[in-house]
C-alpha cells in the first residue's frame, strides 16, 4: 500500500526589521491568519537589556547573545507546529544564529523610510525603545542576502496588505530563496524558481 504523503509543515517565520517597522503588529496578524503561535522577541530581553535601551544606549553583540539564543530555542521548539516571531534580526550573524536552530525559518523584512519609522517609535507610549536609537539600528542593519531564505516588504502598505503579501510569499508554489524575483506592486509577483527570495515593493 503506498504511503500517504505527509502534509507540509506550517510556516516558521521571523518578521524582522528595525524598531517601528510594525513587525509585532504584522507578525501577530500573520500568525492569527496562519493559526500558529506568535512570539514577540521584545519579551525575551533580560531586564539589563531593557534598562540599557530605555536609557538610549544601543545593545552590543554581547547583550544580544543570550536574547538570540532564547529566540532560536523558541523557533526550534515550533519547527513542527509552525510559528511567527517578531525579531529585529538586524545582522546576518544574528540571523545565522536563528537559522542554525531553525533552518526552515523564513525572514520577512519590513523595510521603510527612516523618518517614518522614527515618527512611529516616538508615538508609542510606554515602549522601552526610544526614537533616538533608530539611527543606530539603521546603521547596524544588514539587508537580506541572496542566499538567505526571505523577502523584503515595504512598510508603506497597510497591515492587511502586508499580511496578504506575506501569505502570498509563504504559500506560492514557486516558494522562496536566491536569486531575487521582484514585485512591482503589492500583491503582484514575477515568476520565481523554487525556493526563491523575493522583494515586495
Amino acid at each position: 500500500m503506498p504511503e500517504v504523503p505527509k502534509p507540509p509543515a506550517p510556516p516558521l517565520v521571523v518578521m524582522m526589521g528595525v524598531s517601528g517597522s510594525g513587525k509585532t503588529t504584522v507578525g501577530a496578524a500573520l500568525a492569527q491568519r496562519l493559526r500558529v503561535p506568535f512570539a514577540d522577541a521584545d519579551d525575551f530581553h533580560p531586564e539589563a537589556n531593557i534598562a540599557k535601551m530605555s536609557a538610549g544606549i544601543p545593545l552590543d553583540d554581547a547583550d544580544r547573545g543570550p536574547w538570540l539564543d532564547a529566540i532560536a530555542a523558541w523557533l526550534a521548539d515550533h519547527a513542527a507546529t509552525g510559528g511567527v516571531a517578531s525579531c529585529s534580526a538586524l545582522k546576518r550573524a544574528y540571523r545565522d544564529v536563528l537559522s542554525a536552530a531553525a533552518p526552515q525559518a523564513v525572514y520577512l523584512h519590513l523595510h521603510g523610510d527612516r523618518d517614518v519609522l522614527a515618527a512611529r517609535v516616538a508615538g508609542r507610549p510606554g515602549h522601552f525603545m526610544p526614537a533616538a536609537l533608530i539611527d543606530s539600528q539603521f546603521a547596524t542593519l544588514e539587508v537580506l542576502e541572496p542566499d538567505e531564505l526571505g523577502a523584503t516588504l515595504d512598510v508603506a502598505q497597510s497591515v492587511d496588505a502586508l499580511v496578504d503579501a506575506s501569505l502570498a510569499i509563504l504559500t506560492s508554489p514557486a516558494g522562496l530563496t536566491s536569486p531575487t524575483g521582484l514585485t512591482t506592486e503589492a500583491g503582484s509577483t514575477t515568476p520565481a524558481s523554487p525556493l526563491e527570495r523575493r522583494d515586495h515593493a
